[in-house]
């Protein structure tokens, strides 16, 4: 454009940030999007839900094959894996899909600055200005202006003052996601979403896998009977627990790290070959100039916005990670989506009561909504509805029988409060929970809705019944 005028500029090309760029474009916008990263996507799709699917998937389909195709009259003889192959299969799907996101950037005749970007203060006249600096000309940034600038930089993996990354023995998620060969010793330092899929990926593959966590149960916050079954199937599959448990020293030597937990008075030495930090994840807000835009942030880092997402400083908007919520793709997307649409007046809104969460292990767990306890903590009257997957003819011929469908609906409307599941496809199933939800839904409404079959679906539909003490099929 003429004088690199832009009604947008978005740093940051991540899930919330290519979002709001081809949305803001379809709009009527002229949008540019700053961009380091050599592959589109973002954390997300280059070192975080897609690589870890794509590797997920591949190591389910080899404990399938060696430990339940016989159960189906499959007989295949001793197997074996490449490792070097599953990786170079996750590296094409991330690459397709990064070719798929330049495409509908340059489909929609969105702009696309390869560097750092970062605030350079603000022009009379009212615009933004942006300063890019590249691999090429990092002294002299180029400087573009805008009437918005949007920050979606997403989040990096917190390092823990006894643990440093060194990219050898102490990783974090990205470099878990690319080790050459399976660790025979693996130990995790976290029990959050990514330590539990990178605990059941490797150990899938082969590794006696360890996991510490500071907190007394799995995915705190969420389902408790959901956690609780979950634990038990991640026990029966070999990956070792330890709770309310928290690393006090760690030494490397000779290419292994020796870690010292402690738990209570208790004490104990754990020999790793690799060491996984996965404790959480902090705004990736260095380098682009808040503190001298005035941008604040509040004690976890994330940056203060008001309800259009603007933060203090007028013209300056944060969506994703960099705000507070959880730290979701989807999330991120749906707030793009939603920055975007109210820059051009629509009245859109983000329900993030209904924000679906999903851990990708096996068997799955997901959630949407309240959980039992915060119900009762609310003194909420509600019903509780139960169906196991044991129960479920799909269930039974997949072999997938672990786990239940739970619903909590409100006792004097009938609405559903939240669903909860572990089991198979999980995280497929919640969309239904989601949908009856956003149009506040009830256990009738599920109840009297066909669901084909057998299909895993049947399960929502059967746990709905049960609330309503209607249930056929237990």
């Amino acid at each position: 454009m003429p004088d690199d005028i832009y009604d947008l500029i978005v740093i940051g090309a991540g899930p919330g940030g290519y979002t709001a760029a081809i949305r803001a474009a379809q709009l009527g916008m002229t949008v540019v999007v700053v961009e380091k990263r050599t592959m589109l996507g973002g954390v997300c799709l280059n070192e975080g839900c897609i690589p870890s699917k794509a590797l997920l998937d591949s190591s389910e389909l080899f404990v399938q094959a060696r430990d339940g195709f016989a159960h189906h009259g499959i007989v295949t003889g001793k197997l074996c894996f490449d490792l070097a192959r599953m990786m170079a299969r996750k590296d094409e799907i991330v690459k397709k899909l990064a070719e798929g996101i330049a495409f509908l950037l340059k489909k929609n005749r969105i702009q696309r600055l390869a560097g750092a970007g970062k605030l350079a203060g603000s022009r009379r006249d009212g615009l933004q200005v942006v300063a890019v600096a590249t691999a090429e000309s990092a002294a002299i940034p180029r400087l573009i202006n805008g009437r918005r600038v949007l920050l979606a930089t997403g989040s990096r993996s917190v390092e823990l003052p006894a643990l440093p990354f060194n990219g050898e023995t102490v990783i974090n998620s990205r470099e878990a996601l690319s080790l050459p060969a399976v660790p025979a010793r693996l130990g995790i330092v976290g029990a959050g979403q990514i330590g539990l899929e990178m605990g059941s990926l490797w150990k899938r593959l082969g590794a006696d896998v360890t996991i510490v966590e500071t907190l007394g149960t799995l995915l705190p916050g969420g389902d408790r009977q959901v956690g609780e079954a979950l634990l038990k199937a991640l026990r029966k599959q070999g990956i070792r627990f330890l709770f309310q448990s928290q690393v006090r020293d760690a030494s490397v030597n000779g290419g292994t790290v020796l870690l010292t937990v402690s738990s209570g008075d208790t004490v104990e030495e754990i020999q790793c070959d690799k060491v996984l930090v996965a404790a959480g994840r902090v705004p990736e807000t260095s380098g682009l100039g808040l503190a001298e835009a005035g941008i604040s942030v509040d004690e976890t880092g994330r940056i203060s916005v008001d309800i259009n997402y603007e933060t203090d400083c007028p013209g300056v908007y944060a969506i994703g990670d960099l705000v507070r919520g959880p730290q979701l793709a989807h999330k991120a997307m749906e707030e793009g989506t939603v920055f975007a649409e109210r820059l051009a007046g629509q009245a859109s809104e983000v329900e993030y009561d209904y924000l679906p969460l999903a851990t990708y292990t096996w068997p799955e767990a997901a959630s949407v909504g309240m959980t039992e306890e915060q119900l009762q903590e609310a003194e909420i009257p509600y019903r509780a509805g139960r169906f196991p997957f044991s129960a479920n003819g799909r269930a039974r011929c997949l072999d997938c029988t672990e786990g239940f469908v739970r619903i909590l609906t409100r006792r004097d409307t009938g609405r559903v409060s939240g669903i909860h599941i572990v089991g198979p496809r999980a995280s497929e199933l919640i969309a239904e929970a989601v949908t009856v939800m956003s149009y506040g839904g009830s256990a009738e409404d599920i109840a009297m809705t066909f669901h084909a079959h057998p299909t895993l679906s049947e399960a929502i539909r059967e746990a709905a019944l049960d609330s309503l003490t209607r249930g056929i099929h237990l």
